[in-house]
Formats: C-alpha cells, structure tokens, sequence
C-alpha cells in the first residue's frame, strides 16, 4: 500500500509499505494492505513501517489524522 506522511515543514515519507502501526488517540492500531476505509486521530508517539523490503522505519510524531482509502495512507501530523 502507499502510505505518506506529512508535516506542517515538509513530507516525512513517501512510499510502499507493507504494514504501519499508529499511536491512535484510543489505543495504537496497525494498518494492512486492503483495510477497510477509516479516518482516526492520533496522539504523540511513534509511526512503526515495514516497507515491501521489510526495512523497519520508526518517525516521532506529536498528534495528527489519518485517513486510510483503497491501500492509499495519508498522515497529516504534527
């Protein structure tokens, strides 16, 4: 799945992912490829990828929202 994240400052990450775990406001939460639609807030802590090379990348994130739509991930944090 594609997945970006994006800051006030610049776009953190752009690419193809295997699996992503957020710090979600009620708890953390992963995303697969072909999850079923969902818009979700989230808190200060860390986004966990595991790229299709299976490279583990981890960015620090203060809150945001994520929208997840067809295997595409939007990540607008701060």
């Amino acid at each position: 799945m594609k997945l970006e994240i994006i800051t006030p400052d610049k776009k953190l990450f752009e690419g193809s992912v295997k699996s992503a775990i957020f710090p979600g406001s009620e708890g953390s939460f992963g995303i697969l490829n072909n999850h079923a639609a969902m818009i979700a807030t989230l808190k200060e802590g860390k986004v966990e990828l595991i790229e299709d090379n299976n490279n583990k990348i981890e960015f620090a994130i203060k809150g945001g929202v994520v929208e997840v739509q067809k295997n595409n991930v939007i990540v607008l944090a701060e």
